[in-house]
């Protein structure tokens, strides 16, 4: 069975040399190009014998069989002398019966980067998750549909428990209360959701109508607005009005941008066709809701307007904002007969705009909590030593944070010991509130930690200085759950809700006492009422905002613990012992 095989392939291999012999004889008379394709084909049939090239090269049939001006190549090409001259020249007979290969294009494999921007906190997400990296949120949330009460992790299913639950709740609340009883006017128009920016940088502007929209659907779901509080309809501020916050080149310059499809007042204050309207309604809301509330038709109000307003100064746009809705409604409740207005900013920045309007100004006093860190946190200004000009000293009280982080233990702290002593001293007639949520947990750019229990709580607070007559003014906040739950359980507080929790002993971080105390020590040249509870608190927490200090200066003298059981380990005992005898008779750094 062997050796058949054998003579079967010899015969198969005979045959094929024969073939290849004949063809190439066939050749010498069809010229170079037929040459080139039978031998191209010849090659093909021989392959699968694994013997072609030697066929080809078996000079026994090529001597005799090919043309004259192909046989010195191959004698040559035997010889091994064939240079790349020669197969150059001869250049159709060694090239390959290939396809042509000039249109021949590498493969490029696309890699698709999936990149989405969460709804919530508009941070950039990479990957196909979908759920936010940053703040946890869904990316098909329904926090626009459903405000805050729409779960943060899951997707959007239409119509939830929570939705049907709220609506019962809500037609309960309609039978018992109806919006011309209401105490608190909320201020609100579509028109300023189309203020926005006209084309994207490197991710959504944090600045955007969605802010808007995620408080009215928290407000709605609780069945707050519409329902228990009453809407006031919108107009446009007076040029007239607006003069006596802005110059006259100032609001010309804002005008000037209805004509443009899209422009920058600074790289991150943005405006187009329609934010000049946009901030002439938020401006005409704030005033109209001041005079309303100080005329007694309500009794408080909330202001959900947009652009925000507390960094727009006398002649500059910045900061996101636009025009100073603040100032404006401080002079639209003096309008109305209000002596003394005053305004708290707890905005995470400092209000730079506000105080540059009213630091002249004896019968607006400006109070301003904020992230500072000795000028680097945006804007820069609002360090403890601004306290007014021009025979206004103490009409600016800025309480500047040296970190972030802050939370809600600090923020009341400060309100007990020095806004409300200095407010009440002020004795105001009217009370606003500059109310950025940016400081609110969960803010990508604040990064403090303040909860909607918190303002809650500061609303409270701020709510008997002048019987109730209070307006709240949205300033910034950008992390959609937390400006839209802060601002609804501010809105309750408004509505005659309490505020939940009753206070314990708030105990300050340290970094936020030594704010407070820095703050008392200058204001109380201006304010008498704090001479007494500044000594109060130096005694009571004096020791507290040492201890760290002490405890640095300890780890320095001390040597290191290591050396208890080295090669210096009677080195050691020594220099404690000396600590020990040179410590004795002092106070611990731990005592009552």
């Amino acid at each position: 069975m062997g050796s058949e095989t054998i003579k079967t392939g010899r015969l198969a291999n005979g045959e094929t040399q024969k073939s290849v012999h004949k063809e190439k004889r066939g050749l010498s008379s069809n010229g170079m190009n037929g040459k080139h394709e039978n031998l191209g084909s010849n090659r093909a049939g021989t392959s699968s014998s694994g013997e072609g090239y030697d066929l080809m090269m078996n000079t026994g049939d090529v001597d005799g069989n090919l043309d004259g001006d192909i046989e010195p190549v191959f004698k040559k090409a035997r010889q091994g002398d064939l240079t790349f001259q020669d197969i150059h020249d001869n250049g159709d007979f060694f090239d390959e019966d290939e396809e042509d290969d000039s249109d021949w294009e590498p493969v490029q494999k696309h890699v698709e980067l999936i990149k989405w921007f969460c709804v919530n906190c508009t941070m950039v997400n990479l990957g196909d998750g979908a759920v936010c990296d940053l703040c946890g949120e869904h990316k098909d949330s329904g926090i626009l549909r459903l405000g805050y009460f729409a779960s943060p992790s899951s997707q959007d299913a239409g119509c939830s428990e929570v939705e049907f639950e709220m609506k019962g709740k809500n037609k309960e609340m309609h039978s018992q209360l109806s919006a011309s009883n209401s105490s608190t006017a909320i201020g609100f128009d579509e028109r300023m959701l189309l203020h926005s920016e006209v084309q994207m940088k490197s991710h959504p502007h944090p600045e955007r109508s969605d802010r808007l929209r995620a408080i009215a659907a928290s407000l709605a779901t609780a069945g707050l607005f519409p329902g228990r509080c009453y809407p006031i309809s919108a107009r446009e501020i007076t040029r007239e009005e607006l003069q006596m916050v802005h110059s006259l080149e100032h609001i010309q310059d804002v005008e000037l941008t209805s004509h443009i499809f899209s422009s920058y007042f600074t790289p991150d204050t943005y405006a187009n066709e329609h934010s000049a309207c946009a901030a002439r309604l938020a401006a005409g809301l704030c005033a109209d809701l001041a005079s309303t509330i100080f005329s007694g038709r309500v009794k408080n109000g909330f202001a959900m307007v947009r652009p925000p307003g507390h960094h727009a100064g006398v002649r500059e746009a910045m900061g996101f904002c636009l025009h100073n809705n603040a100032a404006v409604a401080a002079l639209a409740a003096q309008a109305a007969g209000a002596k003394k207005v005053l305004i708290v900013d707890w905005d995470v920045h400092h209000g730079n705009g506000t105080q540059e309007i009213f630091d002249q100004n004896k019968s607006v006093l400006y109070i301003s909590l904020h992230r500072h860190e000795g000028g680097k946190f945006y804007p820069g200004t609002g360090s403890a030593n601004e306290v007014g000009r021009n025979g206004a000293e103490g009409s600016c009280v800025n309480i500047p944070w040296s970190r972030g982080g802050v939370g809600d233990n600090d923020y009341i702290f400060a309100f007990q010991n020095l806004v409300l002593p200095i407010a009440t001293e002020f004795a105001p007639d009217f009370t606003i509130i500059s109310a950025g949520f940016d400081a609110a947990r969960g803010d990508p750019l604040g990064c403090c930690d303040v909860t909607p229990a918190g303002y809650s709580r500061m609303t409270d607070m701020l709510y008997t200085l002048t019987g109730g007559k209070l307006l709240v003014i949205l300033e910034g906040g950008y992390n959609l759950r937390s400006i839209s739950s802060s601002a609804t359980s501010v809105i309750k507080v408004l509505l005659g809700e309490g505020p939940g929790s009753e206070l314990g002993n708030i105990a300050p971080s340290r970094a936020g006492l030594q704010t407070v105390l820095e703050v008392m020590k200058i204001q109380m040249n201006f304010w008498p009422s704090l001479g007494s509870s500044y000594a109060k608190l130096q005694s009571q927490w004096g020791a507290y905002c040492n201890t760290r200090k002490q405890i640095k200066k300890r780890q320095r003298t001390e040597p290191p613990i290591w050396w208890k059981w080295g090669r210096k380990r009677l080195l050691y005992h020594i220099l404690v012992r000396r600590l020990h005898v040179k410590s004795k008779g002092k106070p611990s750094l731990h005592s009552s």
